[in-house]
């Protein structure tokens, strides 16, 4: 790790990244999965299956009432979500160590959602943007979203740009957007390290923070 170049700039992934919030999305999903009379998931099958945005993965999944479903969805998460989430581990210790470095997040999660998360758990202070579904004119894995959060930053995308995510997919809009891509963790939710394809992996937010004291 040593000797590896300063970044320029930090984005996050938030869901398994920085935070661990899978209960309420695992009940928001059950709420509308029941009400469809739908088999229901596990936290580890919702972590293993959430990985793009509700409006592109409900209407395959309940077809022409999907709007039903995310409203239903919607409803169960606004009521409790703020209840379960909280940091990964190594999270807090990261963003402490990013702080010479500007800070943003872009998400999947609704946008409206993500910034309540954010300003609940105190971290409103970390970050120059916050992005989140519905705020770019596509999700992840399109890179507009990582784009928009570079624009509100005043910044363009490069090499020296990190996005650090969890899965394959944020890997994937990280190259889409021409930034490196960080994965965090062992991405064993999402067929492997070897399968995200990172050009930077770090074993966990603990191994990330470390490496980003030494680099600062």
């Amino acid at each position: 790790m040593a000797g590896r170049p300063r970044p320029s700039l930090l984005l996050y992934d938030w869901d398994n990244t920085l935070v661990d919030g899978w209960a309420a999305i695992a009940g928001a999903l059950n709420a509308a999965f029941a009400a469809f009379d739908k088999p229901l998931w596990t936290v580890q099958e919702t972590k293993s299956r959430v990985r793009v945005a509700l409006k592109e993965s409900f209407p395959p999944m309940f077809g022409d009432r999907w709007e039903e479903a995310r409203d239903i969805f919607y409803a169960a998460f606004r009521e409790r979500h703020l209840e379960f989430v909280q940091p990964m581990p190594g999270a807090a210790e990261a963003l402490i160590a990013g702080a010479p470095w500007t800070q943003g997040v872009v998400s999947n999660k609704a946008g409206d959602f993500l910034r309540a998360e954010v300003a609940h758990l105190g971290w409103d202070r970390h970050f120059g943007s916050v992005i989140g579904a519905g705020d770019a004119v596509a999700d992840k894995p399109s890179p507009a979203p990582i784009f928009l959060a570079l624009e509100r930053l005043g910044r363009v995308a490069d090499a020296s740009v990190w996005y650090l995510g969890d899965t394959a997919l944020d890997m994937v809009a990280a190259r889409a957007a021409g930034v490196t891509a960080v994965l965090v963790g062992d991405a064993s939710h999402d067929g492997g390290v070897e399968h995200a394809a990172p050009h930077i992996h770090f074993l966990s937010a603990y191994h990330l923070a470390d490496e980003l004291r030494l680099l600062a």
